[in-house]
C-alpha cells in the first residue's frame, strides 16, 4: 500500500479564480504558470486555465510542450531567450519574449529571416531587477522598431510593493511617463496590483498567486478576495505516543511536554516539501479539527498534538494546508510565503485531481 501522503489539485478552483480575475478587469489575461504551474503541474494548470488569453513561463521547453498540446494563446517567456540558439525554436513555435537587456537585442540578428517575433520590452521602473532604465528605453525601443525580426512590441514592468502599504504610485508614474511616448500595449499588474490598483491594469494583466487560490496580501485572506484554494496537501497519522511531563519530542528535543499528552506521528516531512523551519504551534487539521505541530519536522515525519482530540488516532486524516486551512496561515507561521510552500512540494508526493 502506498504511503498515505498526497496532493489534491482542484481544477475547478483554478477556473473559479480565473473567473475572479475576469470580474475585476477587462484587460487581457496573461496567466503566470512558471515553476511547473507554481508546483501544481504545468499541463494540469493550463487545461484548467485554457480560457486565459496567454500563458507566461520561464522555460522554453514548457512553452514548446504547450504548443504541442495544441495551445494557441500567446506564450510569453518571462526572461526571454538566453542564447542565439534559442531563437530558431522560438520562431518555430511562435513564442513571445521579454527583452530586458541590450545583449538580447544584439542577438536578434540570429532570428530566422522569414519569421517575426512579438516582444515585451521590460522597463526597470524601480525594482532594479530586470529591465531597461527609463533613460535607456528610447534607444532600446528604436532598435526594436527598426529590426526586421520584430512584429509587435508591448511595454512591460513589474511592481515591487503592490502588496504593501507603499503601493505602486512611484513606479506607475515612471511607466505612464514612458508609455505616453508610445502607442503600444502595456502590461504591469501582478495579482496584488490587479486586485487593488485598477489604474495599473493596462492592456495585459499578469495574475500569478491569486490563480492558485492564495492571497497576495498579509492583511486579507484568499476567501475575502473570492478565491478558492487549489492545492491541498494531506496525509494520515501512522502512530501515536503517550507522553508524560518532561518527555521530549523529535530531534534535539525541541518540544518538551509540560503535562501528560498524546501525540500523533504524521507521514509527512521536509523531503515531501513541508517546511523544516515550521515551529511548534504551526496549525494542522486532524479530521477537520485544529491542532498544532510539535517539535522539529523530520525528513519523513512530523508530530502533532492529539491531547484534545480523543477521537483521533492511527489512520486519521491530516491536512497540512489547503481546504479550510489556508496555505498562507502555514506560510506565515514558518516565516515564509505561500509561493514557497507550493513550489517546494517534491516529486515523490503523488497528485490526485
Amino acid at each position: 500500500m502506498p504511503r498515505p501522503i498526497q496532493i489534491y489539485i482542484d481544477q475547478s478552483a483554478l477556473e473559479n479564480n480565473l473567473h475572479r480575475v475576469r470580474q475585476v478587469t477587462s484587460a487581457r489575461i496573461m496567466a503566470v504558470i512558471k515553476a511547473n504551474g507554481y508546483g501544481h503541474g504545468l499541463l494540469r494548470v493550463a487545461e484548467a486555465l485554457a480560457a486565459a488569453d496567454g500563458f507566461a513561463m520561464l522555460d522554453i521547453q514548457d512553452a514548446v510542450r504547450l504548443r504541442e498540446q495544441g495551445y494557441r494563446q500567446t506564450l510569453l517567456l518571462l526572461e526571454g531567450y538566453f542564447d542565439k540558439s534559442d531563437l530558431a525554436l522560438i520562431a518555430e513555435y511562435n513564442l513571445s519574449c521579454v527583452i530586458h537587456s541590450q545583449w538580447q537585442i544584439q542577438l536578434l540578428d540570429a532570428y530566422p529571416g522569414r519569421a517575426t517575433l512579438d516582444v515585451w520590452l521590460k522597463v526597470n521602473s524601480g525594482m532594479h531587477r530586470l529591465g531597461f532604465a527609463p533613460a535607456q528605453v528610447s534607444a532600446a525601443m528604436e532598435s526594436l522598431r527598426r529590426h526586421p525580426a520584430i512584429r509587435e512590441i508591448t511595454l512591460m514592468s513589474h511592481f515591487s510593493h503592490a502588496d504593501e502599504a507603499r503601493g505602486v504610485s512611484s513606479q506607475l508614474e515612471v511607466i505612464n511617463e514612458i508609455g505616453a511616448e508610445y502607442r503600444i500595449a502595456r502590461s504591469m499588474a501582478n495579482s496584488a496590483a490587479l486586485l487593488r490598483y485598477p489604474a495599473t491594469h493596462g492592456d495585459w494583466v499578469r495574475p500569478g498567486i491569486m490563480l492558485y487560490g492564495a492571497s497576495p496580501f498579509a492583511d486579507t485572506s484568499a476567501r475575502q478576495l473570492g478565491l478558492k484554494p487549489v492545492m491541498t496537501l494531506s496525509s494520515r497519522i501512522i502512530a501515536t505516543q503517550d507522553l508524560s511531563a518532561g518527555d521530549e519530542v523529535g530531534y534535539a528535543g525541541q518540544f518538551r511536554a509540560d503535562r501528560a499528552m498524546r501525540i500523533g506521528v504524521v507521514a509527512c516531512g521536509y523531503a515531501d516539501g513541508y517546511p523544516r523551519h515550521a515551529p511548534t504551534g504551526t496549525q494542522l487539521n486532524v479530521d477537520g479539527q485544529k491542532t498544532q505541530l510539535l517539535g522539529r519536522v523530520s525528513m519523513d515525519m512530523l508530530c502533532v498534538d492529539l491531547t484534545h482530540l480523543p477521537q483521533a488516532g492511527e489512520g486519521s486524516t491530516v491536512t497540512l494546508w489547503g481546504g479550510d486551512l489556508p496555505i498562507e496561515t502555514v506560510a506565515a507561521s514558518a516565516k515564509t510565503i505561500s509561493y514557497d510552500l507550493m513550489c517546494a512540494v517534491t516529486a515523490r508526493v503523488p497528485v490526485r485531481i
